[in-house]
């Protein structure tokens, strides 16, 4: 990027001092260099050039016009003009923003043509007053500060409040956001309806700037986050041993909206863990336990999505390994919080508050500062170790794995489906759960844990239709809204042969 030009007015010796204090500190401070490049007359070396020409051509090719105005009116040319009003009214002629600064209280000492441009200036634009050089410095940073806010070249509140530079309402997805509305009024009483528009509905949650979508809407319900926010992707890998080694037995990017970055990364990893199915002495449905807790796995992921720095150039990363799951995601801790307080009843502080609104609303994630806490009891229940939390170029969840353990204590009648007998798909677990009985597409969701009946969920059930793995209970009326699903002779013998750790042939 390009440096800001600054020109830095007034050529009489009244301000020698300001001006090079305001130099110094400009040169000086670290955000104040970054964006700005200050020009004083002074440091122009000597030409054979008429001064005026010299500093109204610096007005001309400057970006910004910083006015000092002091007592002294200064030198008058031949037509009683000072040079410190030529150069505001060429900055005025061209339209340059302009950041007037005025020494002194009061004005009653000052020289009457002064008093004039002061009145001039104020007429046309804001300026403010300074007694001391700490003074001037501390105005003229906070104006400069402004004009990169307004430039958003930076920002001082959260980054998914910032408006996205590149996107428009045109990117975002209606549907998500109808999807969206059904499940917060089902989960959260939502007061809007889903006949709302899309304007509507980003209003109430605080996601537009200006009519345009910040970095949160787009997180949420652009049709390709990712072209906007690159790095906001998940990636997930399984290793079967206990370090990063190549070459790596499944990898996945994830791309999509926050809410599909969780589902599908929650998948994976449940896709490959171990689990346990019981026996239907106690329930018409044979009750299963993964390894790890689903609830577990998803909050150690949301919160990574939800609370990550996303000025980062990192991505969240999920990898399994044969001992444990880690969920690393380039952010740290707020500053009231500490590892320690994690596990003691806290405050919600989320990093992106605007991200974690919708979350909460379509039931992620819980409002109270409860998350860490529930997966710590979670893991009790299920006699796993407690989570572990760190901070080391990023934050990092882990979460212990105990399958040798399982595997050695389990009773005859609840067999283990170890994750190395099944395909990487979801599949598998629609056959596991029809093997309770028949069940519709939504009861089939529910019992796969997601939140609502996915492309990817009737993709796999079009598929085990065709390779007759699953049947229709109503094949005459295959769009009815009672059809349910259930597994034929030849889908048990796969869930038999994959129960062995032997291929369907």
């Amino acid at each position: 990027m390009n440096p800001i030009r600054l020109f830095i007015s007034s050529v009489q010796k009244e301000f020698a001092t300001e001006r090079a204090a305001l130099r110094d500190y400009l040169h000086g401070d670290a955000l104040m260099r970054r964006f700005f490049q200050p020009f004083l007359f002074e440091e122009v070396p000597a030409a054979d050039r008429r001064a005026d020409e010299v500093y109204l051509h610096q007005v001309e090719h400057c970006d910004i016009y910083v006015g000092l105005f002091g007592e002294d009116y200064g030198y008058e040319d031949a037509e009683g003009i000072s040079p410190t009003e030529r150069e505001f009214m060429r900055a005025t002629q061209l339209n340059k923003p302009r950041l007037i600064f005025v020494k002194g209280a009061e004005d009653k000492t000052k020289h009457p043509m002064m008093l004039a441009l002061i009145r001039k200036a104020g007429n046309e634009l804001i300026r403010r007053r300074f007694v001391t050089t700490a003074e001037l410095l501390a105005a003229v940073y906070c104006a400069l500060v402004q004009v990169l806010e307004d430039r958003e070249l930076i920002r001082t509140g959260p980054f998914d409040a910032a408006p996205n530079a590149n996107a428009t309402l045109a990117d975002l997805d209606s549907e998500s956001m109808r999807r969206f509305i059904r499940e917060a009024r089902r989960g959260r009483g939502f007061p809007l309806r889903e006949e709302v528009s899309p304007e509507e509905l980003l209003i109430h949650l605080n996601l537009l700037d200006r009519g345009r979508p910040v970095n949160a809407a787009v997180l949420l319900f652009a049709r390709q986050p990712q072209r906007f926010l690159i790095s906001s992707e998940v990636k997930c890998a399984h290793f079967h041993g206990t370090e990063v080694a190549k070459p790596i037995p499944s990898y996945q990017v994830y791309k999509g909206t926050v809410f599909e970055l969780v589902d599908q990364s929650v998948d994976f990893v449940m896709s490959k863990i171990g689990l346990r199915v019981g026996t239907r002495s106690e329930s018409p449905q044979a009750p299963v336990n993964y390894e790890i807790p689903r609830e577990v796995v998803a909050e150690a992921i949301v919160n990574a999505v939800a609370h990550r720095d996303y000025t980062s150039n990192g991505s969240v990363q999920v990898m399994l390994f044969a001992d444990r799951l880690e969920v690393w995601n380039p952010g740290t801790l707020p500053p009231s919080l500490t590892i320690k307080k994690l596990r003691q009843p806290h405050g919600s502080v989320p990093w992106n508050p605007l991200l974690a609104e919708p979350l909460y609303l379509a039931r992620y994630i819980e409002r109270m500062g409860t998350g860490i806490r529930d997966m710590i009891r979670r893991c009790r229940e299920a006699g796993l170790p407690e989570p572990e939390f760190a901070v080391n170029d990023g934050f990092v969840t882990t979460l212990r794995r105990q399958i040798g353990e399982a595997t050695a204590s389990r009773p005859e009648s609840q067999p283990e489906l170890r994750p190395e007998s099944w395909p990487e798909s979801l599949e598998t677990r629609v056959l596991l759960s029809l093997e309770s009985g028949p069940m519709s597409k939504s009861e089939l969701s529910s019992r796969l844990g997601h939140k609502e009946i996915s492309g990817q969920l009737n993709k796999v059930i079009r598929m085990l239709l065709a390779e007759q793995n699953v049947e229709q209970t109503i094949p005459e009326k295959p769009n009815s809204r009672l059809q349910k699903y259930r597994l034929t002779d030849k889908g048990s013998a796969r869930l038999a042969s994959l129960r062995e750790g032997k291929s369907t042939p």
